[in-house]
């Protein structure tokens, strides 16, 4: 998991099937409260975990793109 965005772009530049990466975009969270955050999404996202995705995880949703990812920088 990260906050940062550059994961996302270095999987789009190098065209890469993995690893699967969770992005939090969710500001000002506690410790406990990303740790709750990233078990839930790990949970439910299992499945898109292992075949290598990019997740996004922000306040409303959560959104899945599937690896590899099409660059578009």
């Amino acid at each position: 998991a990260t906050l940062d965005a550059d994961f996302h772009t270095l999987l789009a530049l190098d065209v890469a099937n993995t690893p699967s990466v969770i992005r939090i975009r969710v500001e000002r969270l506690r410790a406990q409260a990303l740790t709750n955050l990233l078990l839930t999404v790990i949970a439910e996202c299992e499945d898109d975990l292992e075949q290598g995705s990019a997740i996004t995880v922000e306040p409303s949703r959560i959104r899945i793109r599937r690896l590899p990812l099409v660059s578009d920088v």
